[in-house]
């Protein structure tokens, strides 16, 4: 039995990519020129696919310790809690001193600007990311109190895909991603090349990222349930906070 390789490096996705966009025959190789000037592509094309679907290796329960009367937290550069930006919190929940855990729900910039107070201190119901250039701000309500400091928060965490900086670097996906990146690099690329090659370049690279994000999803049922935070009297709308 083999396991897959593992042999997803930058210089084999370039030259896949330009093989696959004309700009290479048999028996020739990228020159230096081209290497240098794709390197820096391919860590735009992975930022750019964070954006797309979801990226379940990159999901992690990231646990934040509490702190009486503090309600928020900076995850990122210069903070004390994590060094590197994540993209955005999934969900959340909360886990007791006894180990209990129950459910943290998510709120809105809205939600969160039109709070009456965020310095009540008392058990956390809610919370709300705010998403800057640099760091995610993790903000809780209401504010831990010291019975609720006694507690975790957890959240679930998209990190971000490792830019590479070598040709002979390991990419930070999965061995089943590299004919997505492979033609979706080369759909970047092809740009002057005739207008079959174009065509062809853009019908792959779509079909292998619509197929990857058809398969990049939960195992489990997914369903829904009740938003807690409302409730229906008539035709009145009501939040409960």
């Amino acid at each position: 039995m083999t396991f897959p390789a593992t042999f997803s490096t930058p210089y084999r996705l370039i030259y896949n990519a330009m093989r696959d966009s004309g700009y290479l025959g048999k028996g020739t190789e990228p020159t230096s020129e081209h290497l240098a000037e794709y390197m820096p592509k391919i860590n735009d094309l992975f930022n750019y696919l964070q954006t797309k679907g979801l990226k379940l290796w990159l999901n992690q329960d990231f646990p934040i310790q509490l702190v009486q009367g503090q309600s928020q937290y900076v995850l990122g550069p210069g903070a004390n809690l994590i060094a590197m930006k994540p993209l955005r919190a999934l969900e959340g929940y909360y886990v007791d001193s006894n180990h209990n855990r129950r459910p943290i729900i998510p709120m809105s910039r809205q939600e969160w600007d039109t709070l009456s107070t965020v310095t009540t201190q008392g058990v956390l119901n809610n919370y709300f990311v705010d998403k800057q250039q640099l760091n995610l701000l993790v903000n809780v309500w209401l504010t831990p109190d010291a019975q609720a400091a006694t507690g975790v928060f957890h959240a679930v965490l998209q990190y971000q895909v490792g830019n590479v900086v070598s040709l002979t670097d390991t990419m930070n996906f999965p061995v089943e991603w590299f004919l997505a990146l492979e033609w979706g690099f080369a759909n970047q690329i092809c740009t002057g090349q005739p207008q079959v090659i174009m065509d062809r370049c853009a019908a792959m690279a779509e079909k292998y990222i619509t197929d990857l994000e058809n398969w990049d999803v939960e195992d489990a049922s997914t369903f829904f349930t009740p938003d807690t935070r409302t409730m229906n009297q008539g035709n009145i709308q009501r939040f409960n906070r």
